[in-house]
């Protein structure tokens, strides 16, 4: 099922329903009939990626933005994705996706901090997947990552910053000191382990662990987005 056909034939069934037509139908049965719409974890991979390459080529096509399709989606939604990312300013990821509004469930911290990052970040990734039964997540980490690069630098200090920002940067020093041991840019490689480990603690994640054996499939995957080329490249 091609993805885009079917999320607009989605927006345009609720957009009748908001005219009264199939107004009888309660929010869960709406919610549940949505499902059908839903692709593998692998095509909603690969809808994302078709996505970022229109954005990177100039071709963005910058569906569902208008008023009218955040109307249809007033009692419902149905995101494809769950996107864990940056609080960074540049890293929108319904643009460097190209996606409409409800495609996307989008968690933003700095660092996108999965491991210790608390019960709010937590119970966000939990409610994408139990309740709106996405079958994609992704980690996304940037190139020159201010939270990453804090972190870095203070513990080559080994200063302390003030407030919530050491315990924020504290967060990320583990990926920093496994990325000691690596070759290459520490800055870079630092940003990496940063998203390796949030996948492996979503791995570990209750909600993953005890999904039902016939539970939708989850894919899990870690990415980096390069601000000079607005590529998304997955991480193997």
């Amino acid at each position: 099922m091609n993805l885009d056909l079917s999320r607009r034939d989605f927006v345009g069934l609720s957009g009748i329903a908001s005219l009264g037509i199939v107004s009888t139908l309660s929010n869960s049965a709406s919610a549940n009939s949505t499902q059908s719409f839903s692709q593998t974890p692998e095509g909603v991979l690969k809808d994302l990626l078709d996505g970022n390459a229109r954005f990177v080529s100039g071709e963005a096509s910058s569906p569902r933005r208008t008023p009218k399709d955040f109307s249809a989606l007033e009692d419902s939604q149905n995101p494809e994705a769950l996107i864990i990312t940056c609080a960074d300013s540049r890293v929108p990821p319904e643009i460097l996706f190209d996606q409409g509004v409800g495609d996307l469930f989008v968690v933003r911290i700095a660092g996108n901090i999965v491991n210790g990052s608390g019960v709010v970040v937590k119970g966000s990734i939990e409610y994408a997947i139990t309740e709106l039964n996405v079958p994609l997540i992704m980690v996304l980490g940037h190139s020159n990552c201010g939270a990453v690069n804090a972190a870095v630098k203070h513990i080559d200090k080994n200063d302390v910053p003030p407030g919530a920002l050491n315990e924020l940067i504290g967060l990320i020093k583990p990926a920093v000191e496994r990325s000691k041991k690596l070759p290459g840019d520490l800055l870079e490689n630092a940003i990496r382990e940063n998203v390796v480990m949030g996948v492996e603690r979503l791995r570990k994640l209750d909600a993953i662990v005890s999904r039902p054996a016939n539970a939708s499939p989850i894919k899990i995957v870690g990415a980096t987005y390069d601000l000079r080329t607005g590529r998304v490249m997955i991480m193997p």
